[in-house]
């Protein structure tokens, strides 16, 4: 299978403090995105292209990417602050980055068949990887519209004790395929569902069992021409504000929307991890833990 993993490790850990994607958590000092590439390799993708910024690619190339090096095919995509389209330019004072759409349409000439998208301070899952990979076998390639994929993890099961979570909540039709993403921002749980309780508006109540995307997606090449399609009007509506992000689950549900695209949605019961906030390291050590004593993976993991 011709199939490449482009993973998002761009963004500074804010909330986190700091470069997460390097934090060690496994039991043998493994990263998320070493289980990541473990995963990958294992469900058959070839590929990994990062997305990383300039001012750190020679230490992420030498420290982080190096040890993957004889494992897969490695490359490199560079999220900039201007690579924007023709007439547009950052606003002064404008530092955070434009969001994962902007982080994925970096990979424009790096990526030619059909691509994984996932952030590099996730733990994911083998299941997530092999469920994509088997999508990606029988997916139909042509037609008027798009064919893509959505790994869809259930809402409960990903949020956190430390603080409110941002997570794009997913209503899909009868046959499992995505009808609509709602971007949500400030879910936190609230008994046995959630509520997502942003500051400016009503609070919302969820279930709890609703699908929700982790940013792990499945597209063909064919979403790369949509970027550059879109991009230009959401900067009109957008480009002047320091920290408005243009969101992949938005694009996904606006192509859903206007007919351009459908999206299979990917159940899965596997465990998703993440390290949103810096307290949530414990926890999920020791999940690594446990599932390399139950023999899901190697210790150390690369042998």
């Amino acid at each position: 299978m011709r199939a490449t993993v482009l993973i998002l490790a761009a963004g500074m850990g804010s909330r986190y403090g700091g470069l997460k994607q390097v934090a060690p958590v496994g039991p043998d000092g493994e990263t998320l995105m070493d289980y990541a590439v473990f995963d990958a390799i294992r469900a058959g993708f070839d590929r990994i292209v990062f997305v990383i910024r300039r001012d750190f690619a020679e230490a992420f190339r030498r420290d982080v990417a190096a040890r993957y090096a004889n494992r897969i095919a490695v490359d490199y995509a560079y999220q900039e602050m201007d690579d924007l389209p023709a007439g547009f330019a950052p606003p002064p004072g404008r530092e955070k980055p434009w969001g994962t759409a902007h982080a994925v349409r970096a990979a424009r000439e790096v990526i030619r068949e059909p691509f994984a998208v996932i952030n590099a301070d996730d733990f994911y899952g083998r299941d997530a990887y092999a469920q994509l990979a088997a999508f990606f076998t029988t997916a139909a390639t042509g037609g008027d519209r798009a064919h893509f994929a959505m790994v869809g993890y259930t809402l409960r099961a990903t949020l956190s004790e430390h603080g409110a979570v941002a997570r794009g909540v997913c209503r899909t039709d009868a046959s499992g395929m995505l009808a609509d993403v709602t971007e949500m921002t400030q879910l936190v749980a609230a008994g046995s569902g959630a509520e997502n309780r942003p500051a400016d508006g009503p609070v919302v109540r969820l279930t709890g069992d609703e699908p929700v995307s982790m940013n792990f997606w499945g597209f063909t090449p064919r979403l790369f021409a949509h970027l550059d399609a879109l991009f230009p009007e959401w900067l009109r509506l957008h480009g002047a504000g320091a920290k408005d992000e243009w969101y992949i689950p938005a694009v996904v549900a606006g192509l859903v929307r206007s007919g351009l695209a459908d999206v299979r949605v990917l159940r899965t019961d596997g465990v998703w991890q993440g390290l949103t906030y810096r307290a949530e390291r414990p926890s999920v050590a020791a999940r690594l833990s446990r599932f390399a004593d139950a023999g899901d993976y190697p210790r150390p993991l690369w042998n």
